[in-house]
């Protein structure tokens, strides 16, 4: 039986690549994924001051997106990105909500000179993903730093977490899925 239908949605210029990775990958979460169309990037979402794109902006352009038949949207950016008060953000999402996505830019290596690794890449990747999805799901952060859902400030952190919700979010999301789907 396939999961929830999720639709990966580029925001801007994304590499198809990182797109079907995510998708399949995905599904070994429990999602049933599709590409959707992309979105350009809403001219008010840019800072010339920060040189980053606000993440409000992008969330409501997803809003804006539609997409029925998707039961969630995570967008994906290819360009670095903040929310208020934090210099910048590895994604964002509507607590809890339809929309999220992911910002590419900072998961790579290369983005702090190292040597371009793809594995490690995708990992960091997937890691936003199932976070920022567990977030549009109603999950707050978790002290746990091994949970996917525990705050990363820094790239550390996410390189630490795990790609899994521990038993406590697990058995949250369970409670929070039962009171959505009005049993």
């Amino acid at each position: 039986m396939p999961g929830p239908k999720l639709m990966l949605i580029p925001i801007g210029e994304v590499p198809q690549e990182i797109l079907t990775w995510l998708r399949d990958a995905l599904a070994g979460h429990g999602w049933s994924a599709t590409i959707g169309p992309g979105v350009a990037i809403p001219p008010q979402a840019w800072n010339a001051q920060r040189g980053q794109l606000q993440g409000d902006a992008l969330l409501a352009a997803l809003r804006k997106a539609g997409q029925p038949s998707a039961h969630r949207l995570l967008g994906v950016v290819d360009a670095d990105c903040y929310a208020p008060g934090l210099n910048f953000i590895f994604g964002q999402a509507s607590l809890p909500g339809r929309e999220a996505f992911i910002v590419l830019p900072r998961l790579r290596p290369s983005f702090y000179g190292l040597p371009m690794d793809d594995a490690l890449y995708k990992e960091r990747t997937l890691k936003e993903a199932v976070h920022e999805l567990g977030h549009s799901m109603g999950l707050p952060h978790c002290p746990y730093p091994l949970c996917v859902m525990h705050f990363s400030n820094a790239l550390a952190h996410t390189d630490r977490k795990k790609a899994r919700y521990c038993s406590r979010c697990r058995a949250l999301l369970e409670r929070l899925q039962e009171g959505e789907n009005g049993r």
